[in-house]
């Protein structure tokens, strides 16, 4: 059985831009037998600056999401900001994401756990990965069907993070499937004057240490010109270079 793959760009662009990155998750879903999630964002409501590009908003960012889901048949993941966005967004997509910063947000979780999507919840960075079963009961609690954990990094002081991969084996303790975010974690927050920085050299390496400690899944932010992207591009990987990465992975 496949590990889960997530990929796609960090924040929905353009239609041209998330049609780019569908083609070619079809087209690697048809050469290596995977089935990867498309992931991307509505709202990037947690922008470093109030000048920072968020995207579309809800409804029209929904109707692109329908739109990819629809013409190339692949699955979607989006992340949700606020309780009201829950149900909306499950109507169209397949796995909602609690945002690292939020995952202890009650509130959050049990609308998303109402929609009967998957839940994914991503490790705060000022928790620990046995910290998680704590918002892992909040959503079981409330009726989620199936909950995952993604490990991205803890703060290391200011402007940096690191990962201590002993979290993904603690977290297989609380749930079925762990997802290692290989892009968010080789982040910079708030280190590029304004925004946030990072360093993509280290995206291969995080993947593959994850599967060292057992992760069932891979998070992979993807573009195909990543140093002009609107949200998140130094640590985004080349779109180019995920089938290659994948490929080793497996």
């Amino acid at each position: 059985m496949h590990p889960i793959f997530i990929a796609g760009p960090c924040v929905i662009e353009s239609q041209e831009l998330i049609n780019t990155v569908a083609e070619k998750l079809v087209d690697i879903n048809q050469a290596l037998g995977t089935d990867i999630i498309f992931k991307a964002s509505f709202d990037k409501a947690n922008r470093t600056s109030i000048k920072s590009f968020r995207g579309p908003g809800l409804e029209k960012g929904l109707q692109m999401l329908a739109d990819i889901k629809s013409r190339y048949g692949l699955r979607i993941l989006t992340d949700i900001h606020e309780s009201c966005q829950a149900q909306p967004a499950g109507e169209v997509c397949d796995v909602l994401q609690i945002p690292a910063f939020l995952c202890r947000q009650t509130d959050l979780l049990v609308a998303a756990a109402h929609t009967g999507k998957t839940v994914n919840i991503k490790k705060a960075q000022f928790l620990s990965g046995q910290d998680m079963r704590y918002p892992v009961e909040k959503a079981l609690d409330a009726g989620a069907k199936e909950v995952w954990l993604t490990e991205r990094g803890n703060m290391f002081g200011y402007n940096n993070l690191i990962v201590d991969f002993r979290n993904i084996p603690d977290m297989l303790n609380i749930t079925n499937h762990v997802i290692m975010d290989c892009t968010h974690s080789v982040q910079r927050p708030g280190a590029g004057g304004g925004k946030t920085s990072g360093d993509r050299r280290f995206v291969p390496a995080m993947a593959k240490a994850a599967k060292a400690f057992g992760a069932t899944g891979y998070f992979f932010e993807v573009h195909p010109d990543p140093d002009n992207a609107l949200s998140d591009g130094p640590n985004m990987l080349y779109l180019d270079k995920l089938e290659e990465l994948i490929k080793e992975l497996l």
